[in-house]
């Protein structure tokens, strides 16, 4: 099983995917082609790979995307649509472990809805974590539970490094 994280959160168009990065990050930030340090706690950090922008909605396979990403966690944008099917796949044939933060309702949305493209079976057969939080409430809670939940993965894996 390769010892990598995949971190997303999961969500409609403008849920919130792309401000809980940014909450994450304290700051704006995008995709680009390498990886960067995250700052977990104060001058703890771990190097991640980041994609804002979900594949769904960028029409790109995630597969070439990540192929060359050495990083051993990789934050994902991931939109609600059928191809959001496409990404999960790809996810599961590299044995990523995967934590998915699922906003429904997102900020966008008028309420909750039901899992019609059934991407949270998918997820719980394949021993995901999946964490359903709304995307109406402020991100400072939900922000806190991805770090924590990295902070975690990385000090058991001794990839936290000084920044």
């Amino acid at each position: 099983m390769a010892d990598r994280l995949f971190v997303s959160v999961l969500g409609h168009r403008n849920s919130g995917k792309s401000h809980t990065w940014n909450e994450l990050f304290g700051r704006t930030v995008r995709t680009s082609g390498s990886s960067r340090f995250l700052e977990l706690r104060p001058n703890e950090c771990v190097e991640v790979f980041l994609i804002s922008g979900s594949n769904e909605e960028r029409d790109q396979y995630a597969g070439d995307v990540l192929r060359d990403q050495t990083a051993r966690v990789v934050l994902c944008s991931m939109q609600y649509v059928d191809r959001v099917s496409s990404t999960v796949a790809y996810v599961l044939q590299e044995e990523f472990q995967m934590y998915v933060q699922w906003l429904n309702p997102g900020y966008s949305d008028t309420s909750a809805y039901p899992d019609y493209l059934g991407i949270g079976n998918r997820l719980l057969h394949a021993h995901a974590t999946i964490a359903v939080r709304s995307g109406k409430d402020d991100a400072v809670s939900r922000v806190r539970e991805l770090r924590e939940f990295i902070y975690g993965w990385a000090a058991f894996r001794k990839l936290i490094v000084q920044c």
